[in-house]
Protein backbone atom coordinates (compact mmCIF):
# COMPACT_ATOMS: atom_id res chain seq x y z
CA UNK A 1 0.00 0.00 0.00
CA UNK A 2 1.07 3.51 -0.82
CA UNK A 3 1.77 6.30 1.28
CA UNK A 4 -0.91 8.34 -0.81
CA UNK A 5 -4.16 6.14 0.19
CA UNK A 6 -6.90 7.82 1.78
CA UNK A 7 -6.47 6.73 5.26
CA UNK A 8 -10.48 5.67 5.59
CA UNK A 9 -9.71 2.69 3.02
CA UNK A 10 -6.45 1.87 4.40
CA UNK A 11 -8.08 -1.01 6.37
CA UNK A 12 -10.60 -1.87 3.35
CA UNK A 13 -11.00 -5.47 2.95
CA UNK A 14 -11.72 -6.00 -1.01
CA UNK A 15 -13.56 -9.02 -2.22
CA UNK A 16 -11.72 -11.90 -2.94
CA UNK A 17 -12.78 -13.40 -6.44
CA UNK A 18 -12.91 -16.88 -7.12
CA UNK A 19 -9.90 -18.62 -8.08
CA UNK A 20 -8.58 -18.40 -12.11
CA UNK A 21 -5.72 -21.22 -11.80
CA UNK A 22 -4.00 -21.30 -14.85
CA UNK A 23 -1.40 -23.90 -14.04
CA UNK A 24 -3.39 -27.16 -15.14
CA UNK A 25 -6.67 -28.04 -17.04
CA UNK A 26 -8.86 -28.04 -14.31
CA UNK A 27 -12.94 -29.52 -14.24
CA UNK A 28 -13.84 -26.00 -12.82
CA UNK A 29 -16.84 -26.09 -10.23
CA UNK A 30 -15.82 -22.95 -8.19
CA UNK A 31 -17.50 -19.98 -9.87
CA UNK A 32 -21.12 -19.99 -10.39
CA UNK A 33 -20.14 -19.70 -14.25
CA UNK A 34 -22.78 -22.02 -16.87
CA UNK A 35 -20.95 -24.99 -18.12
CA UNK A 36 -22.91 -24.31 -21.91
CA UNK A 37 -21.51 -21.57 -24.46
CA UNK A 38 -23.77 -18.69 -25.75
CA UNK A 39 -26.24 -19.29 -27.96
CA UNK A 40 -25.58 -19.50 -31.49
CA UNK A 41 -27.44 -16.28 -32.04
CA UNK A 42 -24.55 -14.64 -30.06
CA UNK A 43 -22.01 -16.21 -31.95
CA UNK A 44 -23.93 -14.61 -35.26
CA UNK A 45 -24.77 -11.09 -33.85
CA UNK A 46 -20.91 -10.94 -32.90
CA UNK A 47 -19.86 -10.69 -36.37
CA UNK A 48 -17.05 -8.96 -38.58
CA UNK A 49 -19.06 -6.07 -39.14
CA UNK A 50 -20.10 -5.29 -35.56
CA UNK A 51 -16.37 -5.85 -34.83
CA UNK A 52 -15.18 -2.66 -36.88
CA UNK A 53 -17.46 -0.45 -35.12
CA UNK A 54 -15.39 -0.44 -32.23
CA UNK A 55 -13.53 2.68 -33.57
CA UNK A 56 -16.84 4.07 -32.17
CA UNK A 57 -18.15 4.33 -28.69
CA UNK A 58 -21.48 2.67 -27.61
CA UNK A 59 -25.10 3.74 -27.39
CA UNK A 60 -24.54 5.03 -23.52
CA UNK A 61 -28.74 4.73 -22.79
CA UNK A 62 -28.23 1.25 -24.05
CA UNK A 63 -31.93 1.96 -25.53
CA UNK A 64 -32.54 -1.24 -27.75
CA UNK A 65 -31.14 -3.69 -24.99
CA UNK A 66 -33.54 -2.19 -22.34
CA UNK A 67 -36.43 -2.46 -24.63
CA UNK A 68 -35.71 -6.01 -25.67
CA UNK A 69 -35.82 -6.87 -21.95
CA UNK A 70 -38.56 -4.63 -20.93
CA UNK A 71 -40.89 -7.10 -23.58
CA UNK A 72 -39.40 -10.23 -22.18
CA UNK A 73 -39.92 -9.48 -18.39
CA UNK A 74 -43.30 -7.41 -18.93
CA UNK A 75 -42.05 -4.14 -18.08
CA UNK A 76 -41.65 -0.82 -19.80
CA UNK A 77 -38.16 0.52 -21.06
CA UNK A 78 -38.04 3.17 -18.39
CA UNK A 79 -37.86 0.18 -15.41
CA UNK A 80 -34.72 -0.84 -16.99
CA UNK A 81 -31.17 -0.42 -15.67
CA UNK A 82 -28.17 -1.82 -17.66
CA UNK A 83 -24.97 -2.21 -15.95
CA UNK A 84 -21.30 -3.56 -16.09
CA UNK A 85 -22.36 -6.47 -14.13
CA UNK A 86 -24.80 -7.11 -11.40
CA UNK A 87 -22.13 -5.72 -9.06
CA UNK A 88 -22.18 -2.27 -10.85
CA UNK A 89 -25.65 -2.26 -9.78
CA UNK A 90 -24.55 -3.21 -6.17
CA UNK A 91 -22.03 -0.95 -6.01
CA UNK A 92 -24.62 1.95 -7.27
CA UNK A 93 -26.81 1.18 -4.82
CA UNK A 94 -24.94 1.22 -1.93
CA UNK A 95 -23.88 4.79 -3.03
CA UNK A 96 -27.14 6.02 -3.83
CA UNK A 97 -29.56 4.82 -1.43
CA UNK A 98 -27.58 4.25 2.38
CA UNK A 99 -24.81 6.09 3.85
CA UNK A 100 -23.54 6.77 7.48
CA UNK A 101 -26.95 7.72 8.71
CA UNK A 102 -28.80 5.26 6.81
CA UNK A 103 -27.05 1.72 7.19
CA UNK A 104 -27.77 -1.62 5.91
CA UNK A 105 -28.82 -5.01 6.54
CA UNK A 106 -28.24 -7.92 4.92
CA UNK A 107 -27.48 -11.78 5.99
CA UNK A 108 -24.33 -12.68 7.81
CA UNK A 109 -23.84 -15.55 5.15
CA UNK A 110 -24.22 -14.20 2.23
CA UNK A 111 -22.44 -12.72 -1.24
CA UNK A 112 -19.32 -11.15 0.12
CA UNK A 113 -19.13 -8.17 -1.90
CA UNK A 114 -22.18 -6.87 0.07
CA UNK A 115 -19.52 -5.90 3.30
CA UNK A 116 -17.36 -4.54 0.89
CA UNK A 117 -19.27 -2.28 -0.38
CA UNK A 118 -20.77 -1.17 3.11
CA UNK A 119 -16.74 -0.73 4.15
CA UNK A 120 -16.12 1.22 0.73
CA UNK A 121 -18.80 3.69 1.44
CA UNK A 122 -18.41 3.77 5.19
CA UNK A 123 -22.13 2.49 5.55
CA UNK A 124 -22.91 0.62 9.04
CA UNK A 125 -23.63 -2.89 7.95
CA UNK A 126 -26.00 -4.95 10.57
CA UNK A 127 -25.16 -8.56 9.33
CA UNK A 128 -28.09 -11.05 10.53
CA UNK A 129 -27.55 -14.58 11.08
CA UNK A 130 -29.44 -17.25 9.19
CA UNK A 131 -31.39 -19.51 10.52
CA UNK A 132 -29.81 -23.17 12.60
CA UNK A 133 -30.96 -24.54 9.04
CA UNK A 134 -29.21 -21.62 6.94
CA UNK A 135 -32.53 -20.08 5.48
CA UNK A 136 -33.39 -16.74 6.20
CA UNK A 137 -36.16 -15.38 8.62
CA UNK A 138 -38.01 -12.69 6.95
CA UNK A 139 -38.70 -11.28 10.19
CA UNK A 140 -35.36 -10.41 11.14
CA UNK A 141 -35.81 -7.54 7.96
CA UNK A 142 -39.47 -5.78 8.99
CA UNK A 143 -39.42 -2.12 10.09
CA UNK A 144 -35.36 -2.65 10.42
CA UNK A 145 -35.25 0.84 9.14
CA UNK A 146 -32.22 0.15 6.59
CA UNK A 147 -31.64 -0.53 2.91
CA UNK A 148 -32.05 -4.17 3.21
CA UNK A 149 -30.05 -6.67 0.48
CA UNK A 150 -30.82 -10.14 0.21
CA UNK A 151 -29.43 -12.68 -2.52
CA UNK A 152 -32.76 -15.05 -3.51
CA UNK A 153 -31.51 -17.78 -3.88
CA UNK A 154 -29.08 -17.05 -1.50
CA UNK A 155 -25.13 -17.66 -1.92
CA UNK A 156 -23.60 -19.57 -0.81
CA UNK A 157 -26.48 -21.83 0.11
CA UNK A 158 -28.64 -21.88 -2.85
CA UNK A 159 -32.17 -21.56 -0.60
CA UNK A 160 -35.05 -19.51 -1.81
CA UNK A 161 -37.21 -16.86 0.19
CA UNK A 162 -40.81 -17.29 -0.49
CA UNK A 163 -42.58 -14.05 -2.62
CA UNK A 164 -44.72 -14.12 0.49
CA UNK A 165 -41.98 -13.34 2.21
CA UNK A 166 -40.51 -11.03 0.56
CA UNK A 167 -44.02 -8.61 0.55
CA UNK A 168 -43.82 -8.30 3.93
CA UNK A 169 -40.13 -7.38 3.72
CA UNK A 170 -41.43 -4.52 0.98
CA UNK A 171 -44.45 -3.79 3.13
CA UNK A 172 -42.74 -2.84 6.55
CA UNK A 173 -40.29 -0.96 5.02
CA UNK A 174 -41.67 1.09 2.90
CA UNK A 175 -39.22 4.00 3.21
CA UNK A 176 -36.00 1.78 2.58
CA UNK A 177 -34.93 0.54 -0.51
CA UNK A 178 -35.20 -3.53 -0.21
CA UNK A 179 -32.95 -5.00 -3.14
CA UNK A 180 -33.26 -8.53 -4.05
CA UNK A 181 -30.50 -9.67 -6.07
CA UNK A 182 -31.13 -12.26 -8.27
CA UNK A 183 -28.32 -13.65 -9.70
CA UNK A 184 -29.32 -17.11 -9.45
CA UNK A 185 -33.04 -17.38 -10.06
CA UNK A 186 -33.58 -18.85 -13.52
CA UNK A 187 -32.25 -22.33 -11.95
CA UNK A 188 -35.68 -22.96 -10.50
CA UNK A 189 -35.94 -19.65 -8.37
CA UNK A 190 -38.85 -17.24 -8.23
CA UNK A 191 -38.62 -13.88 -9.13
CA UNK A 192 -40.36 -10.81 -7.54
CA UNK A 193 -40.01 -8.71 -10.80
CA UNK A 194 -43.86 -9.17 -11.03
CA UNK A 195 -43.88 -7.02 -7.62
CA UNK A 196 -42.69 -3.73 -9.32
CA UNK A 197 -45.39 -2.43 -9.99
CA UNK A 198 -46.80 -2.26 -6.32
CA UNK A 199 -43.97 -1.60 -4.55
CA UNK A 200 -41.81 1.26 -5.09
CA UNK A 201 -39.32 0.94 -3.15
CA UNK A 202 -38.33 -2.56 -4.49
CA UNK A 203 -34.78 -3.51 -6.55
CA UNK A 204 -34.83 -6.36 -8.30
CA UNK A 205 -31.21 -6.96 -9.97
CA UNK A 206 -29.81 -9.96 -12.56
CA UNK A 207 -27.17 -10.80 -14.41
CA UNK A 208 -26.06 -12.19 -17.73
CA UNK A 209 -23.49 -13.89 -16.02
CA UNK A 210 -25.00 -16.96 -15.23
CA UNK A 211 -28.33 -18.82 -17.21
CA UNK A 212 -27.09 -16.14 -20.25
CA UNK A 213 -23.51 -17.93 -20.65
CA UNK A 214 -21.85 -14.03 -20.30
CA UNK A 215 -19.92 -14.33 -17.20
CA UNK A 216 -17.01 -12.89 -19.08
CA UNK A 217 -18.88 -10.42 -20.97
CA UNK A 218 -19.85 -8.08 -17.86
CA UNK A 219 -23.60 -6.95 -18.00
CA UNK A 220 -26.09 -6.89 -15.56
CA UNK A 221 -29.66 -5.21 -15.46
CA UNK A 222 -31.60 -3.95 -13.07
CA UNK A 223 -35.83 -3.70 -12.90
CA UNK A 224 -37.05 -1.04 -10.76
CA UNK A 225 -39.66 1.77 -10.16
CA UNK A 226 -39.25 4.55 -12.74
CA UNK A 227 -37.82 7.10 -10.31
CA UNK A 228 -34.95 4.31 -8.64
CA UNK A 229 -34.02 3.47 -12.34
CA UNK A 230 -33.06 7.26 -12.45
CA UNK A 231 -31.25 7.66 -9.36
CA UNK A 232 -29.21 4.93 -10.74
CA UNK A 233 -28.75 6.55 -14.13
CA UNK A 234 -27.77 9.50 -12.39
CA UNK A 235 -24.85 7.70 -10.97
CA UNK A 236 -23.84 6.02 -13.99
CA UNK A 237 -23.46 9.21 -15.91
CA UNK A 238 -21.40 10.86 -13.32
CA UNK A 239 -18.86 7.77 -13.03
CA UNK A 240 -18.88 6.07 -16.31
CA UNK A 241 -21.46 6.89 -18.85
CA UNK A 242 -20.22 4.07 -21.40
CA UNK A 243 -20.00 1.49 -18.96
CA UNK A 244 -21.35 -1.31 -21.03
CA UNK A 245 -18.84 -1.98 -24.52
CA UNK A 246 -20.51 -2.32 -28.27
CA UNK A 247 -19.64 -6.33 -28.47
CA UNK A 248 -21.95 -6.83 -25.01
CA UNK A 249 -24.82 -4.95 -26.03
CA UNK A 250 -24.76 -6.40 -28.98
CA UNK A 251 -24.44 -10.08 -27.77
CA UNK A 252 -27.05 -8.89 -24.99
CA UNK A 253 -29.65 -8.11 -27.21
CA UNK A 254 -28.78 -11.58 -29.27
CA UNK A 255 -29.35 -13.39 -26.27
CA UNK A 256 -32.55 -11.93 -24.87
CA UNK A 257 -33.83 -12.72 -28.54
CA UNK A 258 -32.52 -16.22 -27.77
CA UNK A 259 -34.41 -16.89 -24.50
CA UNK A 260 -35.28 -20.09 -25.29
CA UNK A 261 -32.34 -21.89 -25.42
CA UNK A 262 -31.24 -20.30 -22.11
CA UNK A 263 -34.22 -21.49 -20.34
CA UNK A 264 -33.28 -24.74 -21.82
CA UNK A 265 -29.68 -25.15 -20.54
CA UNK A 266 -31.12 -24.03 -16.89
CA UNK A 267 -33.30 -26.43 -17.08
CA UNK A 268 -30.58 -29.24 -18.09
CA UNK A 269 -28.60 -27.53 -14.93
CA UNK A 270 -31.41 -28.07 -12.74
CA UNK A 271 -31.79 -32.02 -13.36
CA UNK A 272 -28.20 -32.28 -13.18
CA UNK A 273 -27.86 -30.70 -9.79
CA UNK A 274 -30.99 -32.63 -8.48
CA UNK A 275 -29.06 -35.27 -9.36
CA UNK A 276 -26.11 -34.39 -8.04
CA UNK A 277 -27.62 -33.79 -4.88
CA UNK A 278 -28.72 -36.86 -4.55
CA UNK A 279 -25.78 -38.62 -4.92
CA UNK A 280 -23.57 -36.40 -2.83
CA UNK A 281 -26.20 -37.40 0.11
CA UNK A 282 -25.85 -40.86 -0.74
CA UNK A 283 -21.58 -40.37 0.21
CA UNK A 284 -22.43 -39.12 3.25
CA UNK A 285 -22.83 -35.74 2.51
CA UNK A 286 -25.39 -33.03 3.81
CA UNK A 287 -26.72 -31.09 1.05
CA UNK A 288 -28.70 -27.98 1.73
CA UNK A 289 -31.70 -27.51 -0.75
CA UNK A 290 -30.37 -25.44 -3.67
CA UNK A 291 -32.29 -23.94 -6.33
CA UNK A 292 -29.53 -22.31 -7.98
CA UNK A 293 -26.62 -23.36 -10.39
CA UNK A 294 -24.76 -24.71 -7.58
CA UNK A 295 -25.10 -26.85 -4.46
CA UNK A 296 -23.62 -26.22 -0.82
CA UNK A 297 -22.47 -29.35 0.91
CA UNK A 298 -20.59 -30.91 3.97
CA UNK A 299 -18.76 -34.22 4.59
CA UNK A 300 -19.68 -35.65 7.63
CA UNK A 301 -15.97 -37.92 7.22
CA UNK A 302 -14.06 -34.59 5.96
CA UNK A 303 -12.91 -31.26 7.08
CA UNK A 304 -14.06 -28.62 4.09
CA UNK A 305 -10.58 -27.63 3.54
CA UNK A 306 -9.64 -31.30 3.03
CA UNK A 307 -11.94 -31.75 0.04
CA UNK A 308 -11.40 -28.77 -1.54
CA UNK A 309 -7.35 -29.69 -1.38
CA UNK A 310 -7.84 -32.89 -2.22
CA UNK A 311 -9.96 -32.10 -5.27
CA UNK A 312 -7.56 -29.65 -6.52
CA UNK A 313 -4.67 -32.05 -6.56
CA UNK A 314 -7.25 -34.32 -8.38
CA UNK A 315 -7.81 -31.61 -11.19
CA UNK A 316 -11.16 -30.40 -9.64
CA UNK A 317 -12.21 -27.02 -8.52
CA UNK A 318 -14.99 -26.17 -6.13
CA UNK A 319 -15.09 -22.93 -3.86
CA UNK A 320 -14.05 -23.32 -0.39
CA UNK A 321 -15.22 -20.19 2.10
CA UNK A 322 -13.17 -21.26 5.66
CA UNK A 323 -15.05 -18.75 7.50
CA UNK A 324 -17.34 -19.51 10.79
CA UNK A 325 -20.27 -21.61 10.74
CA UNK A 326 -19.42 -22.72 7.16
CA UNK A 327 -16.30 -24.26 7.31
CA UNK A 328 -16.54 -27.34 6.66
CA UNK A 329 -18.73 -26.80 3.54
CA UNK A 330 -17.65 -26.39 0.01
CA UNK A 331 -19.71 -24.76 -2.48
CA UNK A 332 -19.86 -26.78 -6.04
CA UNK A 333 -21.01 -24.86 -9.11
CA UNK A 334 -23.22 -27.63 -11.25
CA UNK A 335 -21.62 -28.34 -14.81
CA UNK A 336 -22.42 -30.87 -17.64
CA UNK A 337 -23.43 -34.40 -16.47
CA UNK A 338 -20.07 -35.59 -17.61
CA UNK A 339 -17.99 -32.54 -15.80
CA UNK A 340 -20.08 -34.17 -12.15
CA UNK A 341 -19.45 -37.91 -12.93
CA UNK A 342 -15.30 -36.75 -12.64
CA UNK A 343 -16.46 -34.56 -9.20
CA UNK A 344 -18.19 -37.51 -7.83
CA UNK A 345 -15.30 -39.87 -9.13
CA UNK A 346 -12.89 -37.95 -7.87
CA UNK A 347 -14.55 -37.45 -4.15
CA UNK A 348 -14.76 -41.13 -4.24
CA UNK A 349 -10.59 -41.67 -4.35
CA UNK A 350 -10.24 -38.76 -1.92
CA UNK A 351 -13.02 -40.27 0.93
CA UNK A 352 -11.15 -43.50 0.38
CA UNK A 353 -7.66 -41.95 0.73
CA UNK A 354 -8.15 -39.51 3.38
CA UNK A 355 -10.57 -42.31 5.45
CA UNK A 356 -10.13 -41.62 9.02
CA UNK A 357 -8.52 -38.63 8.84
CA UNK A 358 -11.42 -36.47 10.17
CA UNK A 359 -11.98 -38.29 13.08
CA UNK A 360 -8.31 -38.73 14.45
CA UNK A 361 -8.29 -35.39 14.52
CA UNK A 362 -11.88 -34.53 16.18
Amino acid sequence: MSRFMRPCFRGLEAYTPGEQPRDQQYVKLNTNESPYPPSPEVFERLSAAEIEKLNLYPDPTGKALKEKLAALYGVEAKNVFLSNGSDEILNFAFLAFCDEERGVAFPEISYGFYPVYGGLYRVPCVKIPLKEDFSIDFRDYCDIGKMVVIANPNAPTGMELPLAEIEEILKSNAHQIVLIDEAYVDFGGTSCVELIGKYDNLLVVQTFSKSRSMAGARLGFAIANEDIIEDLEKIKFSTNPYNINRLTLAAGEAAVESDAYYRNNAKKIAETREWTMARLREMNFVVLDSVANFVFAKSNDLRGETVYRELKKKGVLVRYFGKANIEDFVRITIGTPEQMARLLEALTEVLTEQKGDFHENQ
